[in-house]
């Protein structure tokens, strides 16, 4: 049975009816998607499952228990009504200045209703022109011309102040002019204006009531200067002594005003720290960009906390009687010293666990200069089942071992809150403001199934940016790495076996493991709009383009041995009798992940990851540490890292480990199965992966065609499996898909996944029924 119109009758009922709602509809919205308009109501169905219509398993098991799940989705009659008022305000909004909504509520069976929301659109209205009146005369008179034509509203100059516009009517573009000239008023010496200064009359056309002119009147207030400028800096203790204090009237610094430091002798911070973050004058034409700027800039030090900033001397409220506004920043440092002692779990072959130890000190030389210096060690056990099933010389009779796996690392860190020669000169523009210059040192061990890494010493200068909340870049000027590796036991007697100790194949094996220097010179841009923990709207993408290996080979070139190319490098320290071996290649990578909410508290993500190494010069191969793996838990689930590839090579054949191209696709559904359960979200999850990796167009086996592999293939035969071809390297996409459980808590999440090989690029389609488990912190990506 119908009720009557909510819009007509019944507004007046407030009271919550038995009725359950299971159907909502909306009818008549040519303009407005049924999404957009789910957003903006009330009244709600209970939650669906991957939005399948009417399939709510939580309330039906609310059903069966009257306890666990989800309580039914009541109708509430004064919630529709309101519901029909944000729906008519939003076609306002966008321009439909006419739009009614009505509803409708049937009873379809009992207890059970389904709500239609009724919509008249009507006409749309167009705002012919835009004008403005008021604008203040500045000293620099183009300016203002200029700040009209950078509008999105204004189109063609019919004289100073009025611009043809020719566009529907939409709220949002107003509101966003009227925000544009305040802040264009507040950057030029107008600090006290506010919303109510700026108001937006229109007018219709009295021969066409769809058509509108806009007209932005505009009461800018007082023009103001920077007045003298405050700054007090406390110690990380609560305190108010600030006995040390100096004042600055410098014409770098101020234009006929002073600035005043106060700080504490516990802060250990020079004046001149304080002194550089300030962007602005004191005296000049105030300008709050730069004023909000200076602020960020103290934050952005790292060593401090901004308690209070204001334009008053002591915090109150502006005083904009006078013509000068004084600035006061209150602030206080961090403790200088600290110490992290953290234990973690980790999976990459087993399971394993360890230990880490960080000393910071956050201002070493009173300048924000960051020093770190951290220990980290681990083990992890790996099963005599997983070494069966990497290690290249293994059968299924075989005997084989389990055993523990360590590996050590430390490094030291020293950044600065600035860029450093010879990008200084960038810290003067905004999109440089927040960046930082690292310098990094670091000594890391570790063993591996197939090799081990006896050192791993690298140094790294870094240049980091935060343009924007959304833009990031990262350069890596220098990043020199000396590596040290030596093919496991189990590994190399493999070989022996397979080629024979004095074997030319032995040796080119073992050519990857030499110990090597390389460089690279390194660029990478971060754009992201996602909560990178939650990962459930948004997108997240990196982009980076590296040439590697030009300084050892400019060393090789030009010093060691002066115009003459040896092709490697005497051994650093003496007491070595190795020499190091060096490569030149390019490496370039794209990764872009999109998270769109579906349902209610669903997720669908995907993932695609090219990335592309390639030697050139006198090279032939990329380093060992440079290439691209796959599988593992946060790639192509239902392989274990190193296990697969490149291209369709058995695992058994493999001699040159890694690939030089790598294609992945990751696509994954989340659906929340409990709310503040255990005091966190549990999610489940259903995802595909697919990729692999293939040797580059220059890789190269010994032209001996022995029949020595596990498989009985040749080198030759094993080298074309494993090259990308364009013809054919979709035929080696492997494929995992299976189910998980996420357990999020507000600033973790673990992870539990089950995979299957759909494609096993041994045993073909759907041949492998084998389970395979993964545990990973955070999401897959």
């Amino acid at each position: 049975m119908a009720s009557p119109a909510i819009g007509q009758t019944d507004t007046a009922s407030s009271d919550t009816t038995d009725n359950v709602v299971r159907i909502i509809r909306f009818a008549g919205n040519d303009n407005v998607n049924n999404n957009t308009l789910e957003t903006l109501i009330r009244t709600q169905t209970n939650r669906e499952f991957l939005g399948i219509p009417r399939f709510t398993p939580w309330y039906f098991i609310w059903q069966l228990t009257k306890k666990f799940g989800e309580a039914p989705s009541y109708l509430n009659r004064e919630t529709v009504g309101n519901d029909i008022e944000r729906i008519r305000r939003y076609y306002q909004s966008i321009g439909f200045l006419e739009a009614s909504v009505d509803t409708n509520i049937v009873e379809f069976k009992e207890n059970r209703v389904e709500v239609s929301f009724l919509i008249d659109e009507g006409n749309p209205s167009t705002i012919k022109t835009i004008s403005y009146t008021g604008m203040p005369a500045l000293e620099d008179s183009t300016k203002i011309q200029e700040f009209y034509e950078e509008s999105s509203l204004t189109r063609e100059k019919i004289n100073d102040t009025t611009f043809t516009h020719n566009q529907r009517y939409l709220e949002n573009s107003l509101t966003e002019e009227r925000n544009r000239i305040i802040t264009f008023l507040k950057n030029n010496g107008f600090a006290a204006i506010q919303n109510d200064s700026v108001s937006v009359l229109m007018k219709r056309d009295p021969e066409n009531r769809h058509q509108l002119d806009a007209l932005f009147t505009i009461n800018p207030g007082r023009k103001y200067t920077f007045g003298d400028v405050h700054i007090s800096l406390a110690g990380p203790e609560e305190e108010s002594n600030l006995t040390q204090k100096d004042t600055v009237q410098h014409s770098e610094l101020t234009a006929g005003r002073k600035i005043f430091l106060h700080k504490a002798p516990s802060a250990q911070t020079k004046y001149s720290l304080l002194t550089d973050q300030i962007l602005f004058k004191p005296g000049e034409t105030f300008d709050n960009s730069l004023y909000i700027r200076t602020v960020n800039e103290f934050q952005n030090l790292g060593m401090l906390n901004v308690q209070q900033f204001g334009l008053s001397e002591d915090g109150s409220l502006p005083d904009y009687s006078g013509n000068e506004l004084p600035v006061m920043f209150s602030l206080k440092s961090r403790p200088k010293h600290s110490v992290n002692l953290n234990f973690f779990g980790m999976r990459r072959y087993g399971f394993g666990s360890g230990a880490g130890l960080t000393y910071t000190n956050n201002n070493l030389f009173g300048k924000a200069e960051n020093l770190q210096l951290s220990l980290n060690g681990s083990f992890e056990y790996v099963s005599s089942e997983t070494v069966r099933d990497i290690s290249p010389d293994s059968d299924s009779t075989q005997s084989v071992q389990g055993g523990f796996f360590q590996s050590f690392d430390s490094r030291l860190e020293y950044s600065l809150p600035r860029l450093n020669f010879p990008f200084a000169f960038l810290d003067n523009y905004p999109s440089f403001s927040n960046a930082q210059t690292v310098y990094g040192l670091s000594f890391s061990r570790s063993d591996q199934l197939l090799f081990d890494i006896n050192s791993d010493i690298r140094f790294n200068l870094r240049y980091e940016v935060k343009h924007n909340d959304r833009f990031s870049s990262f350069l890596d000027l220098v990043e020199l790495d000396l590596l040290d590796t030596t093919p496991s036991r189990r590994f190399r007697e493999s070989l022996q076996q397979e080629f024979g100790e004095d074997s030319f194949e032995y040796e080119r094996i073992l050519e990857d493991f030499r110990p090597q220097v390389s460089s690279i010179l390194r660029y990478t841009f971060q754009s992201r709009r996602t909560d990178l923990i939650k990962r459930n709207f948004g997108y997240f993408s990196e982009y980076s383009a590296a040439i590697g290996g030009n300084i050892p080979y400019l060393t090789d070139r030009f010093i060691v041995t002066p115009n003459t190319l040896e092709g490697n490098l005497p051994p650093i320290f003496p007491s070595s009798q190795n020499s190091l071996a060096y490569s030149r290649f390019f490496k370039g990578t794209a990764d872009y992940r999109r998270y769109i909410p579906i349902s209610n508290n669903g997720v669908f993500a995907y993932r695609g990851f090219l990335g592309v190494a390639l030697p050139y010069g006198n090279s032939n191969s990329v380093p060992l540490n440079q290439r691209y793996y796959a599988g593992g838990a946060n790639d192509i689930r239902g392989w274990s890292f190193y296990s697969l590839g490149p291209g369709s090579i058995p695992l058994e054949d493999v001699t040159i480990n890694g690939g030089e191209i790598k294609l992945l696709a990751q696509s994954e559904v989340r659906q929340r199965l409990f709310t503040d359960f255990l005091s966190s979200n549990w999610i489940a999850a259903w995802f595909t992966d697919a990729g692999n990796i293939w040797y580059g167009p220059r890789t190269e086996f010994p032209s001996a065609q022995d029949n020595n592999s596990q498989t009985n293939l040749t080198q030759q035969e094993i080298l074309e499996m494993g090259k990308f071809k364009f013809d054919n390297f979709y035929r080696q996409i492997a494929v995992g898909s299976g189910a998980g459980l996420r357990i999020d808590w507000e600033y973790i999440v673990i992870r539990f996944d089950f995979a299957f090989r759909v494609h096993d690029l041994q045993e073909g389609w759907f041949n492998n029924k084998k389970l395979y488990f993964s545990f990973g912190i955070g999401h897959s990506f």
